[in-house]
């Protein structure tokens, strides 16, 4: 899991450079690159978005995920956990949670991210992670300085989702039809381009109720190769 690892420290750095640099970065500054990072992940999502295959499947995983995502409150679940670990560490402040939540799906979301677990999980070397690496290591001294710790912390549940990926693709990686790859993509480019429009501040989407649409791309997209492919 090198690949992962690299990603994580990268990470890791660019947040502690982030945090470290914050009171010498002036507020426009700071303004000029959230609006750089919403408009790129916009942009990334919405070449995500576009390698779907069968559209159909990408909405209802949306419709299905967003409804169960909301019935079972896990943005509330998510505000809470991610309160009660900044209270732990003395680190609470009022964008912790905003920034830990930003910067998951920002690291996690991509398809650089699905591709990059799935290479390296088959074994070839995993030059995708190393690009992702850079381009998380940068985006996270913007996000840093502007939403704090809770960028930094976000290595936790980067590290459990690729590397969970990385494992599922070492034993499953030849059996995963490109479909279901797609399907996620897609998904997943849905889910940034409703990021990108919260960190432009256009609206306030509860993007974490949504996180069960992936799981219900890839059951859907099985289902539909089993019966009609």
């Amino acid at each position: 899991m090198i690949g992962t690892i690299i990603n994580v420290v990268a990470v890791l750095v660019g947040s502690l450079a982030g945090i470290m640099f914050h009171a010498r970065f002036p507020k426009r500054l700071t303004d000029i690159l959230f609006q750089v990072i919403g408009l790129f992940t916009i942009a990334l999502g919405i070449s995500m978005t576009l390698k779907a295959q069968e559209w159909i499947l990408v909405i209802l995983s949306l419709v299905f995920g967003s409804i169960s995502g909301e019935l079972l409150r896990l943005e509330n679940f998510f505000e809470r956990t991610a309160t009660t670990i900044g209270k732990k560490f003395r680190i609470g402040s009022e964008t912790f949670n905003e920034g830990l939540l930003t910067a998951f799906l920002l690291f996690c979301m991509g398809s650089m991210t699905i591709m990059g677990a799935i290479e390296e999980g088959m074994g070839a070397q995993p030059e995708l992670l190393y690009i992702k690496s850079l381009m998380d290591g940068i985006s996270s001294i913007a996000l840093a300085s502007g939403l704090g710790w809770g960028v930094l912390f976000s290595v936790v549940p980067l590290f459990l989702y690729q590397a969970g990926l990385t494992l599922l693709a070492a034993h499953f990686g030849q059996f995963m039809p490109e479909l279901v790859i797609t399907g996620i993509s897609a998904t997943g480019g849905v889910i940034l381009i409703g990021l990108g429009i919260n960190l432009l501040g256009l609206a306030k989407l509860r993007i974490l109720n949504m996180l069960p649409s992936l799981a219900f791309v890839a059951l859907i997209s099985w289902l539909y190769i089993i019966w009609w492919v």
